[in-house]
């Protein structure tokens, strides 16, 4: 996701980085997990727990263990004897899989199943060895799964490094379509996932799509800071999503929010290298598509970039943010364009309500606020309170760009934003 900077570049849709979130403070999702208890077990001796080990995995790092997953998940959803199910990945080994969907809506149990990691799970070390069919849209899915705990010690591998390598440019060498993202929770309502590490995937690492519910946790996400596309977690047609207490550090966005996603609760990350925090793109080929009420709270940006079509971005808030020389710290930019076919609109995705709030620390250029809106869609209502962001070079002062931009800053505003007014009771 690169960063569009002039105005010449076609209005063709929206990127809004780094910060942004809204006026409400209530907490989206509680705490309070369905299930409380952690669960420990070697899966021997229990009729609750079905380890992979049990259904011919063997954990060898080489051997094609999908099968014996995919059996010890049929099983656990389908047990009329176990009163709540663990299919557990046992620790000090290492599974590989190929593509695998695991799916809840033929499960016959009514009970909330727990999908417990402690060991190693990693992909196919180069594309040529991923078994696609046709297409590599994902590796590991969780579908239609209704109260699913995923948790545990151990760690999701996907070994992108080949992947990000390739390149389609040249048209008579043979590539895949697309990457495969790495983590997906689909179509799924009440799912929690903590303590898991993430590494290395051939794109997004974690996707929420079309969820409601979903409560992620203490989880860590890494990846060199050159590997293209590798989101930590990817958020769309989804509400009531909260991410918290993390680590992300990949090659693109920390978090991406994407069209449909509404109520999203992020707080307490330590974010970078990468992206930051972004909404967008949105409106896309003229598409209307829609982001609303997202709250990010106490977040730290290391080294980040960047903390037309129809449709609105709106009811937004950034709040207690440190920016450690992030490249751009607040940026608004309706004529970002991540795509082939960008042209000047004169509509564009509707941005309001946009507040940030105690926002502090460097910026790694002189330019630490930019909000580009566009003539016939301004922004409104964007709200700026107790910002202060430094050059990181102590030599150097920090300045703003605003063009059609509308809304009010408090005095304590740093760098100054000229084409907003100044109102001391924010």
């Amino acid at each position: 996701m690169g960063m569009g900077m002039g105005m010449g570049m076609g209005m063709g849709s929206l990127k809004i980085l780094m910060m942004l979130l809204l006026l409400i403070e209530s907490t989206i999702f509680t705490e309070s997990s369905h299930r409380s208890k952690q669960k420990k077990a070697d899966g021997y001796g229990d009729i609750n727990v079905f380890n992979v080990i049990s259904f011919g995995a063997i954990g060898d790092g080489t051997t094609d263990d999908s099968k014996g997953f995919k059996q010890a998940w049929d099983v656990a959803c389908n047990s009329s004897t176990a009163s709540s199910p663990t299919v557990l990945v046992p620790q000090g080994r290492t599974f590989l899989l190929q593509p695998l969907t695991f799916n809840g809506k033929s499960c016959t149990t009514s009970n909330y199943i727990t999908f417990q990691i402690d060991g190693k799970i990693i992909a196919p070390s180069k594309p040529s060895a991923w078994e696609c069919k046709p297409n590599c849209d994902h590796w590991i899915s969780f579908r239609k799964c209704d109260g699913l705990l995923i948790q545990g010690s151990g760690s999701i591998n996907g070994q992108g490094s080949k992947w990000w390598r390739i390149s389609c440019k040249n048209k008579k060498k043979a590539c895949p379509s697309r990457k495969p993202t790495g983590f997906v929770i689909a179509d799924s309502n009440n799912v929690e996932m903590r303590g898991i590490r993430f590494e290395d995937s051939p794109k997004m690492h974690i996707s929420f799509e079309r969820s409601t519910l979903v409560h992620a946790n203490n989880l860590t996400i890494k990846a060199p800071s050159n590997s293209p596309n590798t989101d930590g977690i990817h958020i769309q047609h989804s509400t009531n999503v909260s991410i918290h207490n993390s680590i992300i550090q990949t090659g693109d966005d920390c978090v991406s929010i994407g069209n449909g996603a509404k109520y999203i609760n992020i707080t307490n990350i330590k974010c970078g290298p990468g992206h930051g925090i972004s909404i967008g793109s949105l409106g896309i080929n003229g598409k209307t598509e829609q982001v609303e009420y997202v709250h990010v709270r106490n977040v730290s940006f290391h080294g980040t970039t960047n903390g037309g079509g129809h449709g609105h971005a709106r009811n937004i808030t950034f709040k207690h943010i440190t920016s450690h020389a992030s490249t751009h710290p607040i940026v608004i930019d309706q004529y970002y364009c991540p795509h082939k076919h960008c042209k000047n609109q004169t509509s564009a995705v509707e941005i309001s309500n946009v507040r940030y709030e105690d926002i502090k620390g460097t910026s790694g250029r002189r330019i630490a606020v930019q909000l580009s809106c566009s003539e016939s869609t301004p922004c409104t209502n964007i709200l700026m309170k107790d910002i202060s962001l430094r050059n990181k070079d102590q030599n150097d002062d920090t300045s703003s760009i605003c063009f059609n931009a509308h809304g009010f800053t408090n005095s304590r505003v740093e760098p100054n934003v000229p084409c907003l007014q100044k109102h001391d009771h924010l």
